[in-house]
């Protein structure tokens, strides 16, 4: 009896800890969908991770949830909501860059007005469809209007989902729209409106880090080594998106898992739609993010500027430098940044 209990002591010694689980919230977008393909390719798995995701509407709607640990890793657009986090003192950073310029953005048109907004001073008491209040689409907007010498209050903000942007400029609710894609392609398509700016020529500077992974820094102290393994096959994931991006041989199947995982439901858009770019790495621009911030202080979305050591930590993208090395597209040809 003695030597069976030892036995199953030892036995029990020896068995594997179990995974550790962890809580990522996601906003469902093309840049998003890469957490997918990290849980679909077994990368969480092959780190010994045990990931949970969750479906959010913005990044702003997790920061309290992220603050309290609830979810550990949130990924989204950058939006005033983290800068007033972080500088309401709450432990959280952004971790890993998922989207930066080019961002294919565009400002859409409303087709019976093209002939009358041409340039950027023509958009002067128009009403312009906006994402949400604290949005980097304001960021972009603003970018565009000063170069007419304007600013946000010149113009009538509506804000609107990406998804409803289509149905409001058909009904002439919008004259204009600040749009992503897949609904820009979309728009176009059902001629309800006109490509017009990119908004990253207005930018600077650039690139612009607009889309990332926020991180509960108390949690990520306390389980550094478990950070530092979620963070890199995050980035493998990305990889597989740049190389995707690339028109690489694995676009079919990303494409294949963004739609598994309902990041879009049209395979012929997906497949030729603009992607928006990203770093292999993982780097944010820090002069991207503080302009950003200065930005949301400017018009008042934001009451206080945070240092940029607490709005970044560093730690994760030079991790994934040093674990995974240089990145090289496998599509040589291909032409884009």
């Amino acid at each position: 009896m003695r030597s069976l209990l030892a036995l199953a002591v030892l036995a029990a010694l020896a068995a594997p800890a179990p995974a550790q689980k962890i809580t990522i919230a996601v906003v469902p977008s093309v840049p998003g969908g890469t957490t997918y393909v990290a849980l679909d390719k077994g990368y969480f798995r092959d780190a010994g991770l045990e990931v949970d995701i969750e479906r959010i509407d913005s990044l702003g709607k997790a920061v309290a949830f992220l603050a309290t640990n609830q979810v550990q890793v949130a990924q989204g657009g950058i939006n005033a909501g983290f800068y007033n986090a972080v500088a309401q003192g709450l432990p959280v950073a952004l971790a890993l860059e998922s989207g930066s310029s080019p961002t294919y953005h565009q400002i859409i048109v409303r087709t019976d007005l093209k002939d009358q907004i041409r340039t950027p001073a023509d958009l002067k008491g128009r009403t312009i469809g906006l994402s949400s209040p604290g949005s980097s689409s304001m960021y972009e907007v603003s970018a565009v209007l000063a170069s007419a010498k304007l600013g946000l209050k010149d113009i009538e903000a509506k804000n609107l989902a990406f998804s409803q942007m289509a149905a409001a400029m058909a009904n002439g609710a919008l004259d204009a729209a600040m749009e992503v894609a897949p609904f820009t392609a979309r728009m176009i398509e059902q001629k309800v409106g006109v490509p017009w700016i990119d908004p990253d020529d207005y930018i600077h500077p650039l690139p612009m880090s607009s889309v990332g992974y926020i991180v509960n820094l108390d949690w990520a102290q306390q389980n550094g080594d478990t950070a530092k393994k979620l963070f890199v096959a995050l980035a493998r994931a990305g990889r597989d998106y740049c190389q995707a991006y690339h028109h690489g041989p694995n676009r079919a199947e990303i494409i294949d898992i963004f739609l598994k995982n309902r990041i879009g439901t049209d395979r012929d858009l997906l497949d030729r739609m603009s992607w928006q770019s990203r770093t292999p790495n993982g780097e944010f621009n820090i002069a991207s993010i503080v302009d950003m911030q200065a930005f949301f202080q400017r018009e008042g979305t934001i009451g206080k500027i945070s240092a940029a050591e607490k709005l970044v930590d560093p730690r994760y993208a030079a991790a994934v430098a040093k674990e995974l090395g240089p990145f090289e597209p496998i599509n040589k040809a291909s032409p884009l940044k």
